[in-house]
């Protein structure tokens, strides 16, 4: 028996795992958290644990499948599913040009090297505008609002977890998430010690979340309001003369113009909209500006609803304003050890955030970091004409569970001419691909958090060799990423990855020997390459990335410390991690100051009688964990949570089911009476609805619950990224009777 380490892939927390592996049998007997990992420190979530059931899933696809005539999946060759790929994918380009091609990337692909290191490769092979992903139900707009900011999507501003004396935690549930856009293993036992040290913890939520029960301090807000909060807030700190710029001072623009955009919120105004008491909303101001060390942080519940790129560019406004950005206890940059793009080029200064490039063909949507919204993705397959898309290839990716209106989405996948999906199971989306092109386990290739370690809360690295070898004739991920490459290229189903991978590792070099501020300026290339070889593929651009990177590492330094390596608490990095224009914080980027318009509307817009909100739980961050047992075991946990005063005068009772109805779509589910929520408000979690022919995932159809996505409306979007709005949905709500039939949408609850 053999101990094997490697990082989870399965969350953002990044928890190192210690593995017994039977050598001789070629499997993992049992999973537990790595004591001495530097980063996690033995610290493991049920997702970490279920990692050996995902391996030994008999649901998991293995070998590549070929929709048959009759509509069934039937196992073939990678030779033939390839030349299924090269006879079909081509031809729609041809008929209709690339942009007839869309591709979808599933979040996953953030925990995958293939994706990360080769995803670009393969979409500027494929060519189109229509490149969708999960981040527009998700992040984009706290990454929008940070490259204008500081000038990159990458450069986010993490809480300083473990030195501050006051977390403000708007529309976020660490203790269920272990942090999101915060990457911090442990973050029950983080925030326990915040109090244990004397501090305080506020948490914003229209729920009593489990990080809310933690808290010293839960202000139940309206969904949907936080940006009305937040102004409030700075109109407090501004007001009362309470702002201290700190680090930043000499280093901001737009001070004194956010500073009157404040002047119009003062608490007693965002009150009724917000449903917060003005008095607390003073004292929270004085007591974060007050504190040694404060940071605000928010997450999906701030960035999903009407105002999620103007809320989280005021999260950033308050950290700055009090003096607590780029401050220990605040909010600090990370310097990851493979680097970012706020570690390349002249430090201090670069291009800036340039975002509406292009548009969506149906409704005019803007483009944000090279992707069009989601919430269009079903226009732009049903909606006949010129640039119609006819063909789709997802990645890692469940788009019919996790897009708005996902019963159009639906229809819409069907009558495409051809469908190819890099993916693990046969799901709910998977099952309209016409081949799929399955990926190994995550225990069978290697892992490296390039995404995450840019997340997180101190800095550190670590690198995961495969802990199994992957069966006879199955390809890395990689070499399916890049043979896909090969037929997007013209180059057929048999194209030479090596001399793929060459090219791609030769012009990542050729980036580094140009450029006067890399370590490797002026080099020879071809000695360059040598001194990465033997390796090829992944860990050849990964050892790439870290010898170039701020702190000059190898690969072969990750592979000797299989606990990984620990880089020190966040230290300070402004002027230096700035990539704006003008070298400096714009605080008041045009596009969202002109956003604040819709603020000062939304202090007089009427309340909805209902809305809808989701929710997260620890063992369930994607669709395809309801497969795993130990991750749907125990009670029922998609339900449709109601406060009890709702539930007497809406006639429903505990246990029993409801009928929700927007203006898209109406659902049942089964009802959970709880005070957790704030009157007025219902939620439903995200990622069920598993009951739908054709779908191979034999566990999850037994737990099947509710796609709350049915309700979620394409046409409610946030303006500035397009991101749909999947928090604070007007909805109606009745109970089910005995024999009654669900009754269709409403146009008067959108």
């Amino acid at each position: 028996m053999a101990v094997a380490y490697r990082t989870c892939p399965l969350c953002e927390a990044t928890c190192g795992l210690a593995l017994d592996v039977d050598e001789r049998a070629g499997t993992v007997t049992k999973v537990r958290g790595d004591a001495e990992d530097v980063f996690s420190h033995g610290f493991i979530c049920p997702k970490g644990v279920a990692i050996k059931e995902l391996h030994d899933d008999p649901d998991r696809v293995r070998t590549p499948l070929l929709k048959q005539p009759d509509g069934r999946f039937a196992p073939v060759s990678w030779d033939e599913a390839f030349a299924e790929i090269d006879r079909r994918l081509p031809a729609v380009v041809d008929a209709g040009g690339r942009d007839a091609v869309a591709a979808y990337i599933g979040n996953p692909a953030a925990h995958s090297l293939a994706f990360l290191l080769y995803g670009k490769v393969l979409l500027k092979a494929l060519g189109t505008k229509n490149i969708y992903s999960a981040s527009t139900v998700d992040q984009y707009p706290k990454q929008a609002a940070s490259a204008m900011l500081f000038g990159t999507g990458t450069t986010i501003a993490i809480p300083d977890l473990d030195r501050t004396d006051f977390m403000l935690c708007l529309g976020a549930n660490p203790l269920a998430s272990n942090g999101s856009l915060m990457t911090a293993p442990d973050a029950r036992g983080r925030l326990r010690a915040i109090r244990a040290r004397g501090g305080r913890i506020v948490v914003v939520d229209p729920r009593r979340s489990r990080t809310a029960q933690e808290a010293d301090e839960h202000l139940a807000i309206r969904p949907g309001t936080d940006a009305l909060l937040l102004m409030a807030l700075l109109h407090v700190v501004f007001d009362e003369r309470l702002e201290s710029l700190g680090a930043a001072d000499g280093l901001v623009e737009g001070l004194d113009e956010v500073r009157a955009l404040a002047t119009d919120f003062p608490p007693e105004a965002v009150a009724g909209p917000t449903g917060l008491d003005p008095e607390a909303i003073r004292r929270v101001a004085r007591d974060f500006a007050a504190a040694p060390s404060a940071v605000a942080y928010g997450r999906i519940g701030t960035t999903t609803q009407a105002f999620g790129t103007t809320a989280s560019w005021l999260i950033d406004v308050l950290n700055v304003v009090t003096g607590n950005l780029d401050a220990p206890g605040g909010a600090m940059f990370p310097k990851p050890s493979a680097g970012l793009s706020n570690t390349k080029g002249q430090p201090g200064r670069g291009r800036g955030a340039r975002f509406g490039r292009w548009a969506s063909r149906v409704r005019g949507l803007p483009e944000t970091f090279g992707e069009l919204p989601v919430a269009c993705l079903a226009e732009e397959i049903d909606t006949p004409g010129e640039g119609q898309v006819r063909a789709l290839i997802t990645v890692a990716g469940n788009p019919v569970l996790s897009t708005p209106n996902s019963d159009r989405l639906d229809a819409a996948l069907r009558d495409l001419d051809f469908m190819v999906s890099v993916d693990l199971y046969v799901n709910e989306t998977t099952r309209h691909a016409d081949v799929i092109l399955p990926s190994p386990s995550p225990l069978e290739k290697a892992h490296f958090d390039v995404v995450f370690q840019g997340f997180a809360i101190r800095n550190y690295t670590n690198y995961s060799p495969p802990v199994l070898p992957r069966p006879a004739g199955f390809p890395d991920e990689w070499e399916t990423v890049l043979r896909l490459v090969g037929v997007l290229s013209g180059q057929g189903p048999a194209a030479d990855v090596a001399a793929i991978d060459e090219l791609v590792v030769r012009a990542a070099i050729g980036k580094e020997v140009a450029d006067p501020y890399s370590s490797w300026y002026g080099r020879d290339a071809d000695e360059a390459l040598a001194d990465l070889e033997p390796r090829v593929g992944t860990a050849r651009l990964i050892d790439l990335m870290l010898r170039t990177g701020p702190y000059a590492l190898t690969l072969a330094d990750l592979e000797a410390r299989p606990h990984g390596i620990d880089l020190g608490p966040l230290a300070p990095r402004l002027p230096e991690v700035l990539r704006t224009r003008s070298g400096r914080i714009e605080l008041a980027p045009a596009a969202v100051v002109a956003d604040v318009d819709r603020l000062h509307d939304a202090l007089a817009a009427p309340a909805a009688d209902l809305v809808l909100i989701g929710r997260r739980h620890l063992r369930s961050n994607n669709s395809w964990m309801h497969n795993l047992p130990l991750l749907v075991r125990g009670p029922e946990r998609c339900t449709l949570q109601v406060h009890p005063h709702d539930a007497e005068r809406l006639g429903l009772t505990d246990g029993g089911r409801a009928t929700i109805r927007s203006r898209v779509g109406a659902v049942d589910a089964p009802v959970e009476i709880t005070d957790e929520l704030r009157p007025g408000v219902v939620s439903l979690p995200h990622g069920w609805g598993h009951d739908v022919a054709g779908v191979e995932l034999d566990v999850a159809r037994d737990h099947a619950g509710i796609n709350s996505n049915v309700l979620t409306d394409e046409d409610a979007v946030e303006p500035l990224t397009g991101t749909a709005v999947l928090n604070g949905i007007p909805v109606e709500v009745t109970p089910v009777t005995a024999g009654a039939v669900s009754a269709e949408p409403v146009a008067a609850a959108g």
